[in-house]
């Protein structure tokens, strides 16, 4: 045994082990509006108790767990803690990518550690439905800024004529449409376009109707509660799925249905997570993450449904192509990729 290569490895489990415990800390004070409060400009943990009303005491362990993992600043002249422009941006900018989501959405699913324990022995499921609402709520404030980033400016006119209809006046069905983010954005930068947004959890579907009447768009955005395998309409210009399929238990059953309600020069619009096709190309630091959301989220939901094939997160364009072969779809290309997502364009 290389006790070299013991101590390298043990050096990459404290670092992990102390960035699942920062996951916690970095939730908290989402939850809490520490960072917000911290961009405010530099602060001690008394001047950041008094902004924010919290215990002294316990923001100095946060404060100097933060500045320990590199999350802020500290200056040993002052004692203050401060974020840079960057740090700001990633933690507490309402514009910027949000990351204080991805950490309630992990500490969200791993109160599920339990359920899954006991899932791994039997190979039942757990439903999307039967997690901590944070996952939900997490899920869909991590991925918005991905989609407002990418979806009207890119994603949509790498898909041939879709543009000049939707700016025409379209009808889109939003499928496994979460908490809606998605559907609100493309009434919003479509006024003639009506969208009708389906996903079979309900409180999901609650929140996305509420959501779209405070962006002024709930006269052109309906929602259901339906399966992918069972929304409701015919006729429509465009389908659009954004990171869902490969949660399905049945994505060849959604991807048939699909077909039948696209009109005849109809566009699927599927976004799935970016993946290698062998499972070496998928070992780095952004399939690492989906692996973990993967095990928690995708897999136990799809071996909940029926049909239980359990795509994964980390699918790759082969898996997909697949599943819409299957369903009778015969054109099929990659349109567009970002760091995280590839979106293909798919016709009847």
């Amino acid at each position: 045994m290389d006790h070299d290569k013991v101590t390298e490895f043990l050096g990459r489990f404290v670092a992990d082990l102390g960035a699942a415990g920062s996951a916690g800390a970095v939730a908290i004070g989402s939850r809490l509006g520490l960072y917000r409060a911290l961009a405010e400009g530099p602060a001690t943990p008394g001047q950041l108790a008094e902004r924010t009303g919290c215990d002294t005491r316990y923001l100095t362990e946060w404060l100097r767990g933060q500045a320990a993992g590199g999350y802020v600043e500290y200056d040993p002249r002052t004692a203050e803690f401060s974020l840079t422009p960057e740090q700001a941006f990633c933690l507490a900018d309402p514009n910027g990518p949000d990351l204080p989501a991805a950490a309630r959405t992990v500490t969200g699913y791993l109160r599920a550690v339990p359920q899954l324990t006991e899932a791994f022995r039997t190979g039942e499921g757990v439903a999307w439905h039967e997690h901590d609402d944070e996952v939900f709520v997490g899920c869909d404030a991590f991925y918005r800024p991905g989609y407002v980033a990418e979806l009207v400016p890119n994603w949509i006119p790498a898909l041939e004529g879709v543009e000049a209809k939707l700016t025409a006046g379209a009808r889109v069905a939003d499928v496994g449409c979460g908490l809606g983010s998605t559907s609100v954005l493309l009434a919003q930068a479509f006024p003639r376009t009506t969208v009708a947004g389906s996903d079979y959890h309900g409180a999901s579907v609650e929140l996305a109707r509420k959501r779209a009447a405070e962006a002024g768009v709930g006269d052109r955005v309906g929602f259901e509660v339906a399966t992918a395998q069972a929304f409701t309409g015919t006729g429509y210009d465009l389908v659009t799925m954004f990171d869902c399929l490969h949660d399905m238990g049945d994505p060849v059953g959604a991807a048939r249905r699909v077909r039948e309600s696209l009109a005849p020069d109809g566009t699927w619009l599927l976004v799935e997570p970016a993946a290698g096709e062998r499972v070496e190309d998928t070992f780095n630091p952004v399939g690492r993450l989906y692996y973990a959301g993967s095990t928690f989220l995708c897999v136990p939901n799809a071996l909940s449904q029926e049909g239980g094939q359990a795509l994964g997160a980390q699918a790759g364009e082969a898996a997909i192509r697949g599943v819409v072969a299957q369903a009778g779809f015969t054109r099929f290309r990659r349109a567009a990729q970002s760091a995280f997502n590839v979106a293909y364009e798919i016709r009847p």
